[in-house]
């Protein structure tokens, strides 16, 4: 045995440098995993979120349309978004809302919606419908257009 050494050759042991490297390096990875975790899954929600608001859209764009179309009800001639805001058999799902964002009408002179009503309206309007989650994560919209039906009880059908 050497005096002067103090100990007899390499016991293993790593200096804390290389701990602290390793430590740093684990700690990033980690970080690394749990982003992307957290990423997927909120991806996950929004997804579902869009999903539910494109089917209930679509829900809605039907029952509007089904109303306009049903014989109890007649088509309403310069309609408003508040004409067409609660069809009947139609209801958004709990965290959705529903609505018309804007009605605009065929105007025969000009071939053209117009946000304006023509005198004598032209029996056509283009209805703009929206659904949004009610924390903001998902919207979707459509515009449908909607006419005046032609009843076989009508002597003039414009």
């Amino acid at each position: 045995m050497d005096a002067r050494k103090g100990r007899q050759g390499d016991d293993g042991g790593e200096s804390l440098l290389e701990l602290l490297v390793a430590v740093t390096i684990m700690g990033i990875a980690l970080v690394a995993i749990v982003g992307g975790l957290v990423t997927a899954i909120l991806m996950s929600d929004i997804h579902r979120k869009q999903a539910t608001a494109g089917s209930t859209l679509r829900n809605y764009a039907e029952a509007v349309e089904a109303s306009v179309g049903a014989a109890s009800s007649a088509y309403t001639a310069c309609a408003t978004t508040a004409t067409y805001t609660s069809p009947s058999g139609f209801s958004a799902p709990s965290g959705y809302a529903a609505q018309v964002t804007s009605v605009r009408y065929w105007n025969d002179t000009t071939l053209a919606f117009s946000s304006t009503c023509p005198s004598p309206e032209g029996g056509v309007q283009k209805v703009s419908l929206r659904v949004s989650s009610s924390d903001g994560r998902a919207s979707e919209s459509v515009d449908i257009v909607i006419r005046k039906p032609c009843r076989t009880t009508e002597t003039l059908c414009t």
